[in-house]
């Protein structure tokens, strides 16, 4: 399991597990069973690995909220535009057995309304357009292309494997401070094979089917 030094109940727990984290995941009982505080700490399984975060800073949710307003801006000037999102919402890489909590999950309207009927707990990756995920400092390598010497996969890896067609990615290091949208997933080889990038401070251009601008001016990097 990888997690901030405070989750020291969680590596007490880790060989007592009466399933497979994925499966306790899957039921919604892995924060439980690792006694995880009710503070907007998240787990997660990336790379069939536990991943416990701690919740996410202001400006963080800040940046998260920019995106959503410029999808709900879309929506309100153009009856036609077909996509919805949702925040906070388990998504179920059945297919190679891991679960993620995107900080945005993209999909179109009808499948919205779908889910929205089912009362459903996790979407899957075929109902999803786009993901965003915003890095912060104790989990950045989670959501990145992974480096070298890195034995398990990432989040970049897991939503190529499962043909996810984009993933916006907003990494707030103060080395890179840049947004990239990797599209053209090849789900053989766990990689995307395209992307386009924006340093903050300019406008996110996202092609269609999105066809959607997002203005950066106020995104920072973490301190340090």
């Amino acid at each position: 399991m990888r997690g901030e030094s405070h989750n020291v109940s969680a590596v007490a727990h880790y060989y007592t597990l009466p399933d497979t984290p994925y499966n306790l995941w899957l039921r919604d009982e892995l924060a439980e069973q690792l006694h995880l505080p009710n503070d907007g700490t998240k787990v997660e399984v990336v790379g069939g690995e536990m991943v416990v975060s701690p919740g996410p800073t202001y400006d963080h949710n800040l940046i998260v909220q920019d995106v959503q307003r410029a999808l709900f801006a879309a929506e309100m000037a153009d009856p036609g535009f077909r996509w919805r999102c949702v925040h906070t919402m388990d998504l179920n890489l059945s297919e190679i057995r891991d679960g993620y909590i995107p900080d945005l999950i993209v999909l179109d309207v009808d499948t919205s309304d779908k889910a929205r009927e089912a009362q459903a707990r996790h979407l899957l990756p075929d109902q999803v357009g786009l993901v965003l995920e915003v890095t912060s400092r104790s989990n950045a390598a989670d959501d990145r292309q992974p480096a070298l010497s890195r034995s398990t996969g990432t989040k970049w890896n897991g939503y190529a494997q499962v043909g996810l067609p984009y993933y916006l990615l907003v990494d707030r290091a103060p080395r890179s401070a840049q947004t990239v949208l990797y599209s053209d997933p090849d789900p053989a080889s766990g990689a995307y094979l395209h992307f386009e990038s924006w340093k903050f401070g300019e406008t996110i251009r996202l092609p269609e089917p999105f066809g959607l601008e997002i203005v950066t001016d106020a995104w920072r990097p973490w301190d340090g």
